[in-house]
C-alpha cells in the first residue's frame, strides 16, 4: 500500500483506525502491570467446545465449531492458541488456515470471554491485548471476562499478507512522486503493480479471502472456541465494522457488544476518505489552538496562521526533504505521516510540538521517528507488523474503488476543498486496487441487525479517523442500539477518555446495564 506522493492513499492505514487509541498509546501502555491474581500465572489446557454450541452450527462447518482448542503459556504469563477456520467459506471442506489468539484469563469468577479487535484493518488484536489490555480494559471487566485478542485472517500471525522485505519497505516509503503529473501518477501506479505482484507471489491464495465478511465468520468460530453461546465483543475503529458485519450475519449470537470509534458501513470508499480528510484537518486546527496556548509552541499568530505555517512546512519539505540524524531524508509523505500519527491521541500532542519545532529548525529526526512509529518500524530497521499490506488487501476486497485517472483527479480536487491541509495526501487511493488480482466481494450497504441484544455505539466529537457523525449513522442502522458520545479529541474513547464513558461501558459489559441512548460525556 502506498503513501500519497510516493504511494497513493498511504494514510488509510492510519485513517481507518489502525489502532484503538493510536499507535503511541499502545506502545507506551503500562504493559508491566500485573495481569493476574495472587496465584501467579494462567492455567493452561485444552477447551473442548460445548456440544450445544457445535450442534447449532451449519453442518458443513460443524467440525470447526467442535474443534478442541489448546491454550498454552506464552508471552510471559499469557495464554495462546490457534483456531482452525476454512480458507474459503464457499468451500469449507477445502484448505484451512489458523487464527492466532492471546488470552488474559479472568481475575475473578468467569462470566465469559470478551473478544477484542483494535482496528485497522490490519491491526493485531493479539498485540493489543498483550501490550495494552490491562490499561485500556478496566479491572472490573477483567474480573468477569477472559480478554481475548486475535489476529484476523491476513494479519501478522494469521496467514499474513506478505509483500516486501524490510529494506524494500524502507525504500518504498522513501520514494516521492508528483501525482498531479501524468508521469508521476504512472510511476506510482507502476510501483503499486510491482508490489501487488510480490504480494501475490509471497502470500498465496489467502489473498483472495481476507474480506471482512470472512473475518466475521471466523469471529463466530472464535466465539465457539472460547465456549460462549453469545459473542461478547469490544471493537475499536475498523473493529466496529467487523462487529456490525457480525451482528448483521449472526444477530441471534450477539451478546454484549461495544463498537467504539464507529465506521459507517453504508459509505463508499471515497465517502469514507472525504470524511476522514475533513476530520483530520479539523484535528489539526484543534491541535494548533492547543499548541499555541502552551509554552514552546513554534506556531505563531492566530490558529489560522499556525495552520498555514504547517502547510508551508509541508510544501517546503516536498521541494527539499529534511535530513534526519540517522542519514535518512524526510519527504513530504513522511512528514505528513509524522504529523498525523500523534493526532490519534491528544496526550501525545506535546510530542508533535517538539518534533515540529525541530523540523522548522531544519532537523527532520522527530518527524521521521513519528512516521516510523506509525509504520511500525523499529529502531533497528525491522518492521513489527504487516498492517499496511493487510490493510490494502482487505480494503481491495471490501470496497469497489474509483481507479481511472480522470475520476481520481476529480476526487483529488474535492478532497483539497474539504481538507486544504491534507486532502491531497488522501487522494488516489483507488490506484492501490487498480491492478489487484481479486475483485471486491462486497458493496457498501447499511448494517442490518435484527437481534434482541442491545449494542453500544461510541463516537468522539474530535475523532480524526472515524468522524463522530459515523457513530450516529451506525446507531440508526443497528436499531437496537444505544449511542454514547464523548466530547474529546483523538481516536476512540473507552480506555482513554473519562469515567462517564468508562463506567457506562463497564456497567454494560459486566451488569448488562444499557446506557441511555444519546448520552453525552
Amino acid at each position: 500500500m502506498k503513501s500519497a506522493r510516493h504511494q497513493p492513499a498511504r494514510f488509510r492505514s492510519v485513517a481507518i483506525g489502525v489502532r484503538a487509541v493510536g499507535a503511541m498509546a499502545v506502545a507506551l501502555a503500562l504493559a508491566s502491570c500485573s495481569l493476574f491474581g495472587a496465584d501467579g500465572g494462567p492455567k493452561t489446557g485444552a477447551d473442548q467446545a460445548d456440544p450445544a454450541i457445535a450442534a447449532a452450527a451449519p453442518a458443513e462447518l460443524r467440525s470447526f465449531y467442535s474443534q478442541e482448542v489448546n491454550w498454552s503459556a506464552c508471552e510471559d504469563n499469557f495464554q495462546c492458541a490457534k483456531i482452525k477456520v476454512p480458507l474459503d467459506y464457499g468451500k469449507p471442506g477445502g484448505d484451512t488456515i489458523e487464527i492466532a489468539a492471546l488470552k488474559v484469563p479472568t481475575t475473578g469468577d468467569k462470566k465469559g470471554s470478551l473478544l477484542v479487535n483494535p482496528g485497522g484493518p490490519g491491526a493485531s488484536g493479539y498485540d493489543f491485548v498483550r501490550d495494552a489490555g490491562t490499561t485500556n480494559i478496566s479491572e472490573k471487566v477483567r474480573r468477569d471476562y477472559d480478554v481475548v485478542g486475535f489476529d484476523p485472517r491476513g494479519v501478522k500471525r494469521s496467514a499474513p499478507v506478505t509483500c516486501l522485505t524490510d529494506a524494500e519497505r524502507d525504500a518504498s516509503r522513501a520514494k516521492s512522486y508528483d501525482l498531479d503529473t501524468d508521469a508521476g501518477l504512472e510511476a506510482a501506479i507502476a510501483d503499486n503493480k510491482a508490489i501487488t505482484a510480490k504480494c501475490v507471489e509471497k502470500t498465496g491464495p489467502i489473498l483472495g479471502h481476507i474480506d471482512t465478511v470472512s473475518s466475521a465468520k471466523d469471529l463466530d468460530i472464535l466465539r465457539a472456541a472460547v465456549n460462549d453461546a453469545k459473542l461478547n465483543y469490544l471493537g475499536y475503529s475498523y473493529g466496529t465494522f467487523l462487529g456490525s458485519t457480525y451482528a448483521s450475519l449472526f444477530p441471534d449470537n450477539v451478546g454484549r457488544m461495544v463498537l467504539d470509534g464507529a465506521m459507517d458501513p453504508s459509505l463508499s470508499y471515497e465517502e469514507l476518505t472525504s470524511g476522514q480528510a475533513r476530520a483530520f484537518d479539523k484535528a489539526i486546527n484543534a491541535y494548533v489552538a492547543s499548541c499555541q496556548q502552551a509554552s514552546g509552541c513554534p506556531l505563531t499568530g492566530s490558529t489560522e496562521e499556525g495552520v498555514q505555517q504547517i502547510r508551508d512546512a509541508i510544501h517546503a519539505v516536498e521541494k527539499k526533504p529534511l535530513p534526519a540524524k540517522d542519514g535518512r531524508m524526510v519527504s513530504g509523505p513522511t512528514f505528513v505521516s509524522g504529523l498525523i500519527t500523534p493526532l490519534y491521541n491528544d496526550q501525545f500532542w506535546p510530542v508533535l510540538t517538539q518534533a515540529l519545532a525541530r523540523a522548522l529548525a531544519g532537523d527532520g529526526t522527530g518527524m521521521l521517528q513519528l512516521a516510523d512509529f506509525g509504520a511500525n518500524r523499529e529502531p533497528d530497521g525491522s518492521y513489527s507488523s504487516n498492517g499496511s499490506f493487510a490493510f490494502n488487501a482487505i480494503n481491495c476486497l471490501d470496497y469497489p474503488m474509483v481507479s481511472d485517472t480522470a475520476a481520481m483527479r476529480a476526487d483529488e480536487q474535492k478532497l483539497r476543498q474539504v481538507s486544504p491541509t491534507l486532502g491531497y495526501y488522501f487522494a488516489y487511493g483507488g490506484s492501490n486496487c487498480r491492478e489487484w488480482p481479486y475483485k471486491n466481494v462486497r458493496t457498501p450497504a447499511p448494517a442490518e441487525y435484527k437481534g434482541s441484544a442491545p449494542i453500544v455505539v461510541i463516537g468522539t466529537t474530535g475523532d480524526p479517523a472515524t468522524p463522530v457523525e459515523w457513530a450516529t449513522s451506525l446507531r440508526k442502522q443497528l436499531g437496537n442500539a444505544s449511542l454514547l458520545t464523548w466530547k474529546g479529541e483523538g481516536h476512540t474513547a473507552y480506555g482513554r477518555s473519562n469515567s462517564c464513558i468508562g463506567n457506562a461501558v463497564d456497567d454494560y459489559l459486566v451488569d448488562g446495564k444499557v446506557p441511555a441512548d444519546n448520552t453525552v460525556c
